[in-house]
């Protein structure tokens, strides 16, 4: 998914070269998906960077993984629903994932943000994962890689995870999407009330990034879910509603009509939310290049 504004890193932070090669975070996503197994990449962005991803991307890597496009556009949204004056902001990523329906095609798939890095034993993971799974009658399987919360958090102001609520058999029980997460000078902490009252979180909280694997059907059961989000959150929140991949699991585990395996990983996540970011993160990688973890040329 590469559809995002990155209005707070300032700009289509997708594009920003990571290494002195001109790598870009994806671009590790891409060598680790492709090692794993992954044959296909869809990139849902917004129609208008296309030209940048065929330039920047896809040109260096079309021979050795297909590449195909599904464009979120803001005006996608059911019959008997209008976009609100004013509204530039995409959906969300559940309707990011809509978007890509018709290209997924029947097969199931793994998800990803295109602006962090999940380390290749996440991809590895998930691709067994959905070698060796399928759905019942009666119930969907699915399945995410879930993180150490405190390798998931940044220096340079707040993040938004997947807080997740792991069983003893690591099946998912619950997950509550928290929007502002920050490092203070007490741990770590969120707030959703704008920083009035905080609540502590522990570093080793299971979260999400939004890794997950799923079968074809959660793509009819996000269609079907769509127009009563939109009925709640064009009443509620206009401008800013979100239509978030972790709330449509949450249905399906309320309703007992899906289960989701949690497979944790130790690795660090890496992601470029600000601009401040980019240093730590180009150091990051590069140590990882001298370790031998990644060559100095990816797919190109």
């Amino acid at each position: 998914m590469a559809a995002g504004m990155g209005s707070r890193y300032g700009g289509l932070k997708q594009m920003d070269p990571m290494d002195e090669k001109g790598h870009l975070l994806i671009d590790y996503s891409i060598y680790d998906a492709v090692q794993a197994g992954f044959e296909e990449i869809i990139f849902v962005i917004r129609e208008k960077d296309r030209q940048n991803f065929d330039d920047r991307i896809v040109s260096r890597i079309r021979d050795k993984v297909k590449v195909s496009y599904a464009f979120q556009r803001i005006e996608d949204i059911p019959d008997g629903f209008d976009v609100p004056d004013g509204r530039e902001k995409p959906w969300g990523t559940g309707h990011a994932l809509m978007s890509a329906l018709s290209a997924v095609d029947g097969r199931p798939f793994a998800v990803i943000n295109a602006d962090d890095f999940y380390g290749r034993e996440a991809f590895r993971k998930i691709f067994r994962f959905l070698s060796q799974t399928t759905d019942d009658a009666d119930m969907y399987h699915y399945g995410m890689v879930g993180y150490r919360l405190e390798n998931t958090v940044t220096d340079n102001g707040s993040v938004s995870r997947g807080i997740c609520d792991v069983t003893e058999t690591q099946m998912l029980n619950g997950i509550q999407e928290r929007t502002r997460i920050e490092k203070r000078p007490d741990g770590i902490a969120s707030t959703e009330d704008g920083g009035t009252s905080w609540q502590h979180l522990d570093g080793g909280t299971v979260v999400s990034m939004n890794l997950w694997g799923f079968q074809f059907s959660f793509m009819h059961e996000l269609v079907e879910g769509f127009p009563d989000f939109l009925e709640k959150g064009l009443r509620e929140n206009p401008l800013k509603c979100e239509y978030y991949i972790p709330s449509a699991v949450q249905k399906l585990l309320d309703e007992k009509r899906a289960d989701v395996k949690v497979m944790t990983t130790p690795d660090r996540w890496f992601g470029v939310t600000y601009k401040e970011d980019k240093q730590s993160v180009v150091a990051a990688l590069k140590q990882m290049r001298e370790d031998g973890i990644y060559p100095d040329e990816l797919l190109g």
